[in-house]
Parts: C-alpha cells; structure tokens; sequence
C-alpha cells in the first residue's frame, strides 16, 4: 500500500471513529470495533492518538464507564476530513464515469450491441446507468449466485452460463482485480476480442 492510500485509510477511519464519538460519547472501543469493523487493538490506538492531538477528551463517569468528548479541535477536524472525503468521493466518481464512456465508446465502434457485466456492486450500477441513451443492450450480470431478475430487472447468471449467453461484449467491472478476473472470463471460455476492461486509458 502506498504512502496516499495508506494516508487515505488513516483518514477514513479518523473521520468513522469521530463521527461515532460525535452521535454516541459513552461508547466502548469494543463496539466501536465491530462497528467500523477494525481490530479492538487498532481502535484503541487510534483513540490514544486522538486524545494525544487534542481531538477528544477522555472522562470517567459512575461505574467506571468512559465518556469521549469532541473538543473544538476535534470537531474542526471532523469537518476538515468530511470535506476531504466528499471531494476524494467526487474525484472518484468522475473517474469511475470517464472510464465507463470511454470503454463504452469502443464497444459502440467495434459494432456491440448485447452486453454482459462481469461482477455485481457499486461500480456495476455505475455501468447500468450510464447505459441509458446508448445503443447497448444489457443481457444480464455475471456474478457468483444466479439471481432471476435480481439486478435491476436483469438475470444474474454464473460464470458457468457463460457459453450459452449470447452476447457481444463483456465489461469486467472490478477496479482491483481486473486481470485476475479478465482470466476467470477466459476461463470460463468468454472470447478475448469481446472483453473490455475499465483502465484509466479507456
């Protein structure tokens, strides 16, 4: 992991954990943990080096419970993270949309007209709906669990389904494992002059 992802993880879980000290004050680190699903250990890291940089203000109230408070410093900072993550979101979202017109426009030059999705989620929603207005058809969803009309009215099939699909192009949705599901698709027996993929490039 490199030095901004790394930096960006940090921030993600700095602005979860004052978010939720925000909304709950008195509670523990151990329902913090199962909350933000971080390690115990890690989440009591974090909370010491909050109280460390001024951020939170660490009580002790009857029955030997803790109080976390938000200190102004603590809330400016929150808003300061907010602000980051709502631009960081944005800047992503747009990439994400560039690389789907870019590869949609190679598939509308190379003659496609039905189109399966390789993979469910977030980033496959941003597919489906950037579909509308184009001359693509959307024939169904590979995914692991076949699901009848289980993607926005469309068939999620198998990977097993593959070969009795009819279709032109197939967009591997997946960002991180691209090539090890670029593979599975080959695998599976998809043609490779008919699998696109979502690079930066297009």
């Amino acid at each position: 992991m490199n030095k901004l992802k790394t930096d960006r993880h940090d921030d993600d879980i700095t602005l979860r954990i004052l978010d939720e000290l925000s909304k709950e004050p008195h509670v523990t680190q151990r329902s913090l943990s199962g909350k933000l699903d971080v390690a115990l250990g890690l989440v009591n890291a974090y909370m010491k080096r909050l109280a460390k940089k001024g951020y939170i203000k660490v009580t002790t109230i009857p029955q030997n419970r803790v109080k976390y408070i938000l200190t102004p410093k603590g809330f400016t900072e929150k808003v300061r993270l907010t602000y980051e993550y709502m631009h960081f979101s944005l800047s992503y979202f747009k990439d994400i949309r560039q690389r789907i017109d870019n590869v949609y426009k190679q598939m509308i030059s190379s003659g496609a007209k039905n189109l399966l999705l390789w993979g469910d989620g977030e980033v496959a929603e941003l597919c489906y709906v950037s579909l509308r207005g184009l001359p693509l058809n959307l024939i169904g969803i590979i995914d692991n669990k076949r699901a009848d009309n289980g993607f926005f009215g469309h068939n999620i099939y198998a990977p097993q389904d593959l070969a009795g699909l009819n279709y032109d192009a197939i967009l591997i949705t997946s960002l991180k494992d691209k090539e090890n599901e670029r593979q599975r698709a080959m695998d599976m027996g998809a043609d490779t002059k008919k699998l696109f993929l979502l690079s930066k490039e297009g």
